[in-house]
């Protein structure tokens, strides 16, 4: 229940299992790390996140299962949302046969200058 409105109150967010931990951590919330990616996978399955793996490495969970796109600052491993209509994909190549395309993310990468 703890990490539950700690996701979901308030703003629509992005974070990681680490992060999610440090903030429960930091709530006074006794929680393992791996409790904490157990409860971010159901609610992943549950529909109530998406899941953005980032550099193959890192996974990030957004509380916005709305289809849209993100900007990734590398200098600071952040997620920001893209607006639905700044992006448009052209070109999407037809899926195999019994297949449909459920999402199309795109990750534009910043570096600050």
């Amino acid at each position: 229940m703890a990490l539950g409105t700690l996701l979901f109150e308030g703003e629509d967010r992005h974070v990681t299992a680490e992060s999610l931990h440090a903030e429960a951590t930091a709530a006074g919330q006794h929680v393992s790390l791996a409790t904490v990616y157990n409860t971010l996978h159901q609610f992943k399955r549950a529909g109530l996140l998406r899941e953005l793996a980032i550099n193959g490495a890192k996974a990030y969970f957004d509380t916005n299962t709305s289809n849209h796109n993100h900007f990734f600052v590398e200098d600071e491993g952040e997620l920001r949302d893209i607006p639905g209509h700044a992006i448009r994909v052209d070109g999407v190549p037809e899926p195999p046969e019994g297949m449909s395309i459920t999402h199309i993310d795109v990750v534009v990468r910043l570096k600050k200058d």
